[in-house]
């Protein structure tokens, strides 16, 4: 299936931004991303960046779509987190036997069907005839509103003398209700509701196994043989909840200099500018920003490096690398942390932007991919000498 000359991505990210500032307080309030934005970005391409060529997609390398995602972010933090997620399905979709690939991109929607997820672990699933049943209910579902299908984690029924196996679920909008439980403080356009399947069933095709996906050996491998698809999915998939903390920052950092570049002191009639504590908050965020963004790009380039020669990426590296993802997010939040306190009481009212990347960045941290601890215990124990402790590398 052909397509079109790729565009430029992060040009078409830097374009939008105005138009998705505008739309903030729409998108925080209706706590879902707005359809005209939605459809703006399946009109530009952007949900297809990750998506095989030959389905017209652009296998674009994940800088270029983590580089777009930061300039998103820098705008609509929630419109961003929408984008990763959603978009990388398509990447993971490749990854399933290719009947579930015919199944989502020849359906109605085509080339265009999106499909949402929620991955943690928690559905019930057991054996049937050619496939499985499955029944649960699923939290933080991001994007699903505008979604025709949803990835959703469960084990696999146990074997005799082999370890537990995690499967992603590939479900029709046609099997789970959408349950509407998304009020939360931060990232509240992201419209991450509950799922809830009732003993539906699953045909084995619409099944990927993690323990696959931890070898590089789906089923999808065989027909989707591109270097993109050749890099782990634990690398992938947690980069795209940990990088669009870099464009919050970088927003906040924006808000920050718009609101205190001509504040003067209510108390002492100073003016902001000429604390020194303010402006070396404003280098210490940028150059936070910097270090972390020059160091997941950095991992990037040696892994798709690999990659392209058809390398092995070792689980030492491996191990590295989550433990540079799992930590960047943290380090953002603390960056914008000292922005918002260094902005004076006018940075809590809501019609403030760096309240709005305040409350994001603290509702990104909170994903369980984002937490810097079990991953640098990790790194730490291999460098100890014991074996890797986690396999969503």
């Amino acid at each position: 299936m052909s397509n079109a000359t790729k565009p430029d991505f992060v040009k078409l990210a830097c374009d939008a931004k105005p138009t998705l500032r505008e739309r903030n307080a729409k998108c925080d309030a209706d706590r879902v991303v707005p359809d005209e934005t939605i459809q703006e970005f399946k009109d530009a391409g952007f949900f297809r960046m990750m998506q095989p060529k030959r389905w017209g997609g652009y296998e674009c390398n994940p800088i270029e779509f983590f580089d777009a995602a930061i300039e998103v972010a820098s705008a609509c933090p929630s419109t961003a987190w929408v984008l990763g997620v959603v978009a990388v399905h398509n990447w993971q979709l490749a990854l399933f036997p290719e009947q579930a690939q015919i199944d989502v991109w020849e359906s109605e929607n085509g080339l265009d069907t999106l499909t949402a997820s929620s991955y943690m672990p928690v559905g019930k699933v057991t054996r049937a005839d050619g496939g499985y049943r499955l029944t649960g209910k699923w939290g933080f579902s991001s994007g699903s509103d505008h979604c025709q299908w949803n990835f959703l984690g469960g084990y696999a029924p146990k074997e005799e003398g082999k370890p537990p196996d995690m499967f992603t679920l590939l479900v029709p909008r046609s099997d789970y209700e959408l349950v509407d439980d998304w009020f939360v403080s931060g990232l509240k356009g992201t419209g991450s509701k509950s799922v809830v399947v009732d003993d539906v069933f699953v045909p084995e095709h619409r099944v990927h196994r993690m323990s696959d996906a931890y070898r590089l050996q789906s089923p999808g491998n065989e027909v989707n043989t591109g270097p993109l698809y050749r890099v782990p999915f634990g690398q992938l998939f947690t980069r795209t909840v940990a990088t669009p903390a870099i464009g919050m920052l970088q927003g906040a950092l924006e808000a920050y200099v718009d609101l205190n570049k001509s504040r003067t002191g209510r108390a002492d009639g100073k003016k902001a500018s000429d604390d020194p504590f303010n402006l070396e908050t404003c280098a210490r965020a940028t150059l936070a920003m910097r270090e972390v963004r020059a160091l997941l790009r950095n991992d990037w380039n040696e892994m798709m490096a690999k990659a392209e020669a058809g390398e092995r990426i070792e689980i030492e590296d491996r191990v590295a690398y989550r433990a540079n993802a799992g930590a960047a997010t943290d380090r953002m939040v603390k960056a914008l942390d000292d922005l918002f306190m260094a902005s004076g009481g006018s940075a809590i009212f809501l019609n403030q932007d760096i309240q709005r990347f305040f409350q994001d960045i603290h509702g990104a941290r909170a994903h369980h991919a984002n937490n810097p601890l079990k991953t640098q215990r990790n790194y730490g124990g291999l460098m100890m000498g014991e074996q890797t402790t986690d396999f969503f590398l």
